[in-house]
């Protein structure tokens, strides 16, 4: 999954792609490089991001969309607002990409009729927040229990097992120690029965343990996405996806699945 941020905010690249044109292009790229999905936000979501209304992220991600409508790979659109959740699958995306596991009013109702798929994330607190003081007793049990709970909400509201992605939120919440427990323990949230995302590329935790700034850590969000995979993560979603491709076919190769 590539990473599309039509932000001026977003914590490794904002702005750069917040230009629609630069953002269908960017996301038209990232496909030559060997991305399977494109995900396409228009609220930043990193720790300390202001909030936006729905008109404004709206307004950002409509002319994306628009000018992906005849792409080659599946939209995932990242939102958690069930009107902009609404406008997008009408415009064509495949997927809703929900850092609130769809718990704000209205959001399961948006998605269920659609057929799209759903990815369903664990945060504690939110955005502003949430890296304060984030606290577990264990924090791959809670992780798991939420997960297991709005999966069950999902299904309760008439969305098909089948279109669900789980996705545990490293960094959403989470201390460094508490990233690595779940990543260490990651076949505990694949042994919910779906597929998990994982997403590490470029976060703030990988630049804890190798002092590097957020445009320089390729080599340890590889790291991060090759042990992610190992422990049952079935999509990871990243920046640098030809880089990503790479290393995943050494992966694939040493388990002999070479094509």
């Amino acid at each position: 999954m590539g990473v599309v941020n039509v932000t001026p905010d977003s914590f490794s690249d904002g702005g750069r792609y917040f230009d629609p044109e630069a953002a269908v292009a960017h996301a038209r790229a990232l496909v030559e490089q060997g991305a399977d999905i494109v995900d396409v936000g228009a609220e930043s979501s990193r720790p300390g991001a202001r909030g936006v209304s729905a008109d404004e992220e709206l307004s950002r991600v409509a002319p994306v969309l628009e000018g992906l409508r005849d792409f080659a790979v599946p939209v995932s659109v990242d939102t958690a607002k069930p009107e902009v959740m609404r406008a997008a699958l009408a415009a064509g995306a495949s997927m809703i990409n929900d850092i609130t596991a769809l718990t704000a009013p209205g959001a399961l109702a948006a998605v269920a009729p659609s057929g799209a798929g759903i990815c369903l994330m664990h945060m504690q607190g939110e955005p502003r927040t949430m890296q304060k003081e984030p606290s577990y007793r264990d924090v791959v049990a809670e992780v798991a229990a939420f997960l297991e709970e709005r999966v069950a909400a999902a299904e309760l509201a008439g969305i098909a097992r089948e279109r669900i992605v789980v996705d545990p939120g490293f960094g959403f919440g989470k201390t460094v120690a508490h990233n690595f427990e779940l990543l260490r323990n990651l076949e505990r949230i694949a042994a919910l029965g779906l597929p998990v995302l994982a997403g590490w590329s470029r976060k703030s935790t990988l630049g804890a343990i190798t002092g590097r700034a957020a445009d320089d850590r390729l080599a340890a969000s590889l790291a991060a996405a090759l042990l992610a995979v190992e422990r049952g993560a079935r999509i990871v979603r990243v920046h640098d996806v030809a880089a990503t491709r790479d290393a995943l076919k050494v992966l694939a190769a040493l388990d002999g699945k070479t094509s």
